[in-house]
């Protein structure tokens, strides 16, 4: 039986910091850069064309105003992503409200009912600024892309990701990493 599910915003609350620095013209230092760049979780989002030293790279390149040049898709998104939070700051508040709100403890009933409830006693949400895929599962860990949050300007509490209401959406990945 499931005893605890908990959120970890560790990446995108360093983030709220380097896109508040940088929309603001202030350089976030190399240190910081890198120091977010090796954060554990951001394995999540690497791979053969995106890894640590292009999202540094990247990261360095938004602190310090330079554009990039021969850039993958995958650095390209990255970059973009990371633009998009800095353009309307009140929006990324906005995304981030429901995911610093959100009370996953809420998802243990329905964990605990589906036949496989044993199979963790520990379960984590991460939310990472992925580039390309929605989200990853990796054993007791659902891992889903930030910037697929969605939220409605009209309605500030309709969020969906990938159309689906968020709740609706980490019960479904939820279940789906206990069939895994």
């Amino acid at each position: 039986m499931a005893k605890s599910i908990k959120t970890n915003l560790d990446i995108i609350e360093s983030l709220l910091y380097f896109w508040q620095a940088s929309s603001e013209g202030e350089k976030t230092g190399e240190d910081y850069i890198r120091s977010v760049a090796s954060m554990d979780d951001m394995k999540y989002v690497y791979n053969d064309e995106f890894t640590e030293e292009e999202a540094r790279r990247v990261l360095s390149s938004i602190s310090n105003r330079e554009l990039l040049s021969d850039t993958t898709k995958s650095e390209r998104k990255f970059w973009n992503n990371n633009m998009w939070m800095m353009e309307d700051l009140g929006f990324t508040d906005l995304m981030v409200a429901p995911v610093k709100q959100l009370h996953s403890d809420k998802f243990l009933e329905v964990v605990n009912k589906h036949p496989n409830k044993d199979r963790y006693e520990k379960i984590e949400i991460v939310f990472v600024p992925g580039h390309l895929d929605e989200y990853y599962i990796d054993e007791n860990r659902l891992i889903i892309n930030f910037f697929k949050i969605m939220v409605d300007i009209f309605d500030n509490e309709k969020i969906t990701i990938a159309g689906k209401p968020m709740d609706d959406y980490i019960e479904e990945k939820l279940i789906e990493l206990l069939e895994k």
